[in-house]
């Protein structure tokens, strides 16, 4: 294990021989801070707000703000936890390396597993949404959604085994255009409220008649609104007291949105992974952190109440971008084929995301015989190949999923990845609340950088998670997607019996990797 010291920039604030992690050897540190900033902006922007917004909005009107507020707390405080633990040791394993030290191999690989499920499945939405973003435009709806998801799949693959510098920098702008785009959506959703603006979008009236409003009254003044087909009204706060009021689901309805939302706040974790990849990580990682807060507040709370105040929560619908919806509102030539591009650059970003995570991550666990050795191999440019094929192969079910049932494939998958997000992030939670024992037994010393209020912080956030997926009951689509997930779970347990007998006697193929070995492991 002394080898594995020797590939870390910066030392450890404890050294210990202990603390090196198998799979944190032959990687190529060449993030930067610009990167890590981006990567952590990038992580926590992506479908979920750039489409998976506008389903949530049909469903449940303006109240979805306090449900990405609420959300992005517990992410922060979640973030938070991982922080400290990465200031405490970087790692490319990350949540998994930690859950190894402080909750032994069984942790590790539920941990692992759970984060491995959350972005295979998440890279089927993102491969989904680049379809539908595809058929907006007339040149390629006779073209088979299935087939616009494989090109998808196949273009960021290719990025994806390059070096983990070029990552970064596609990483980087990609999160830039997301941003920009925000911020202009932004500028011009407050000039429309200053203005009273008049809004004109298409509706389709047959599927109103299956919006579910809060009393007859509201359903009456919804068709009032609606003129040869189009939504004509002015842009203001009296979107919040029309069409149902500002909870026109009901206040239970922040809570069945909470999966979709932790959905769109999926990738936050991701900073955790590329600490390992990155220069002077206990430098320029906490203020990547601490930057988060921030950036949920105004980037998702913030345009989801603009969004609600330009136009009425009816306008939105769940195959279009709410962006789109808005810059296509507004009347502005080719305003909507431009922010379609945009978003579009958004979905292939949060893939790029997802590839490069769980590489790293199944490398991670292939490296003590919890993974297909496969995982564990590295190519030339010190990018772990083998976890990205085996991340991608699966998302070729995804591209099943869009052949034979495109109208829901993105719903399907992201309830499921949003159950494989929450139980990532309370594993990392928990590993945290491990770590903190350990400190005060004394065994362990706390950086500077920590979580605030832990260990109540992570209880509350504990809670707050199993209440969510608990949610999944009141729904008949979420009562499937909680079985789903139960058959996850016993694949999971099954797949423990079949490697724990080999967890731990891979050290030899460890040690040809740490040694930057470009042979590395020979596959299952």
């Amino acid at each position: 294990m002394a080898e594995s010291q020797s590939n870390y920039v910066e030392p450890s604030p404890k050294p210990n021989a202990a603390l090196a992690d198998k799979g944190d050897g032959g990687y190529d540190k060449a993030l930067h801070n610009r990167h890590m900033q981006m990567i952590a902006i990038g992580g926590s922007i992506g479908t979920g707000l750039f489409l998976g917004a506008g389903g949530r909005l049909a469903q449940g009107g303006p109240g979805l703000a306090i449900a990405y507020a609420v959300c992005g707390f517990f992410a922060f405080i979640m973030v938070r936890a991982l922080g400290e633990l990465a200031i405490y040791r970087p790692s490319s394993g990350a949540f998994v390396s930690y859950a190894r030290e402080f909750m032994g191999e069984k942790g590790a690989y539920a941990t692992g597993w759970l984060f491995f499920l959350d972005w295979a499945v998440t890279a089927m939405a993102d491969i989904t949404a680049v379809a539908l973003y595809m058929h907006y435009w007339p040149t390629f709806r006779g073209i088979p959604q299935w087939l616009l998801a494989l090109v998808a799949l196949a273009i960021v693959f290719a990025l994806n085994i390059m070096s983990v510098k070029f990552f970064g920098e596609m990483e980087f702008w990609f999160a830039l255009i997301k941003v920009v785009t925000i911020l202009s959506f932004m500028a011009l959703a407050i000039w429309a409220i200053v203005t009273e603006r008049v809004m004109s979008v298409p509706v389709n009236v047959g599927n109103m008649d299956s919006v579910q409003l809060a009393d007859r009254t509201s359903r009456i003044e919804l068709y009032s609104h609606v003129a040869n087909g189009h939504f004509e009204v002015t842009s203001g706060f009296h979107n919040w007291t029309s069409f149902g009021g500002f909870l026109p689901m009901g206040s239970f309805a922040i809570v069945t949105l909470s999966m979709g939302v932790i959905f769109a706040f999926g990738g936050t974790e991701m900073i955790g992974v590329a600490a390992g990849e990155a220069k002077n990580a206990r430098e320029i990682l906490p203020k990547a952190v601490n930057s988060m807060i921030g950036r949920i507040a105004f980037f998702y709370v913030g345009a989801v109440v603009l969004m609600t105040l330009v136009l009425p929560w009816t306008a939105y619908d769940k195959n279009q971008s709410p962006f789109v919806t808005f810059f296509t509102a507004l009347g502005v030539p080719h305003a909507g084929d431009i922010v379609q591009i945009v978003v579009l650059t958004a979905a292939l970003s949060s893939l790029n995301a997802g590839l490069y995570a769980t590489g790293r991550t199944l490398r991670s666990m292939a490296l003590v015989g919890e993974g297909p050795r496969y995982a564990a191999r590295l190519n030339k440019n010190h990018v772990p190949y083998g976890g990205i094929i085996i991340t991608a192969s699966l998302g070729l079910l995804g591209v099943l999923l869009n052949a034979f049932v495109p109208e829901n494939a993105f719903n399907i998958v992201m309830d499921l990845a949003g159950i494989g997000i929450a139980g990532t992030w309370a594993m990392i939670l928990i590993s945290h609340l491990a770590f903190l024992r350990k400190v005060k037994r004394g065994e362990e010393e706390r950086p500077e950088f920590r979580m605030p209020g832990a260990p109540y912080t992570n209880y509350l956030a504990l809670l707050f998670f199993a209440v969510v997926v608990g949610s999944n009951v009141t729904s008949e689509s979420g009562r499937w997607t909680l079985a789903l997930f139960a058959v996850v779970v016993v694949l999971m347990v099954a797949g423990w019996y079949y490697v724990r007998g080999r967890v731990g006697n891979l050290t030899d193929e460890a040690a040809a990797s740490l040694q930057g070995d470009e042979t590395l492991v020979s596959g299952d």
